[in-house]
């Protein structure tokens, strides 16, 4: 088991880091966040999710000498050959424009049949030592139109997942925080860390 106490959780999300937030409370890790310490946001040269989560992590932790949390995710669509994938974030632009970039989505889908996706999430947990951590989670589900809810964050509004009705953002956070893959790998990570 590791002591954390303080850890940098290596993102510019207010959204992903409010998720993180809420799953460490539990455990009593002081989370701070990596804008709060004016840590840049490194380019994302990696070529997967795991390598661009490992990215993060190590800055950060090496930037605040601190245990470090980064994630990387993306919203994988099978019809389109597993986009936006790595690149979620950036079909949404410099704007951040996720309304934008779920329009773009749909209307590749137009006219097909499989509206079948799934949400990845990697993370990585960084020491100060050099040691470096991965946990994986996976969740299924559909893509619906129009957009549906005002919660959650991303292409939230319109993923639903595997034995749900509701999309992300229809659910409430602590729902969504049961469930997602970012939960998936968060639980993976509590194990391994904290013993439960």
């Amino acid at each position: 088991m590791k002591q954390i106490k303080k850890l940098v959780i290596a993102t510019h999300n207010k959204g992903k880091l409010a998720e993180f937030q809420a799953m460490l409370k539990p455990y009593g890790v002081e989370a701070v966040c990596a804008v709060d310490l004016n840590l840049p946001e490194p380019d994302e040269t990696g070529t997967t999710f795991a390598e661009n989560a490992v990215l993060k992590a190590a800055l950060a932790g090496q930037a605040a000498s601190l245990p470090a949390l980064a994630d990387d995710s993306g919203l994988c669509v099978n019809a389109l050959d597993g986009q936006p994938g790595l690149f979620s974030a950036r079909w949404a632009g410099a704007e951040k424009d996720f309304t934008m970039a779920m329009g773009k989505i749909n209307a590749m889908l137009e006219g097909g049949d499989d509206r079948s996706a799934y949400f990845t999430a990697t993370l990585a947990l960084s020491m100060p030592d050099g040691d470096c951590e991965i946990f994986e989670g996976v969740i299924n589900g559909t893509l619906v139109w129009p957009p549906r809810g005002t919660n959650g964050h991303g292409y939230d509004p319109i993923f639903v997942p595997e034995g749900e009705t509701r999309t992300f953002a229809e659910m409430s956070p602590e729902e969504k925080e049961k469930i997602s893959h970012r939960a998936i790998a968060f639980k993976k990570f509590a194990v391994a860390t904290f013993g439960s």
